[in-house]
């Protein structure tokens, strides 16, 4: 997503060229494209500037900080993931004590992981894998000059 604090200035600035705030969601959708600030937001912060609050940062939210996401038990969801991948969220609730929610949010923002047929694996290929895929790809494309008969013995399924 876009740099919150980005639009905040934009808005800040559009308020001040003295643009409506239906013009301001316009420009901002055409800058930011699905990352913009929904037209609700885009209001709320016309309504703060209106009432002479200028400043940029959000307002201060109650309730308590994350216990969850520990560095402690992202070692252990890690851990957890590369014993087995097939664990489910269900299962690290269980083992590791953490809500449903913070298990998926350890998951997918702090170890950047995807779920995939059931199986948690990492979004992003290594340099090894890659150089790994690379050298394949050249062996099948060698493959085929030779034998053209050579890609309909290949079987190919889904990911499951």
């Amino acid at each position: 997503m876009a740099d919150l604090k980005e639009q905040h200035v934009c808005i800040n600035f559009f308020f001040l060229l003295r643009k409506t705030a239906a013009e301001t969601v316009t420009m901002l959708r055409e800058a930011f494209k699905e990352d913009a600030l929904s037209q609700a937001r885009v209001y709320e912060w016309y309504s703060r500037f209106k009432h002479g609050d200028m400043s940029l940062e959000d307002q201060p939210r109650s309730g308590r900080l994350s216990t969850s996401r520990t560095n402690e038990n992202i070692k252990k969801f890690r851990h957890a993931i590369m014993f087995d991948r097939r664990r489910t969220i269900d299962e690290l609730e269980a083992l590791t004590g953490v809500s449903w929610k913070s298990c998926q949010r350890i998951l997918t923002e702090e170890l950047r992981m995807k779920q995939v047929a059931a199986k948690f694996v990492s979004r992003f290929l290594s340099e090894d894998q890659r150089a790994n895929r690379l050298d394949v790809c050249r062996e099948m494309k060698d493959q085929l000059k030779t034998n053209r008969d050579f890609l309909s013995k290949i079987i190919t399924g889904d990911e499951s």
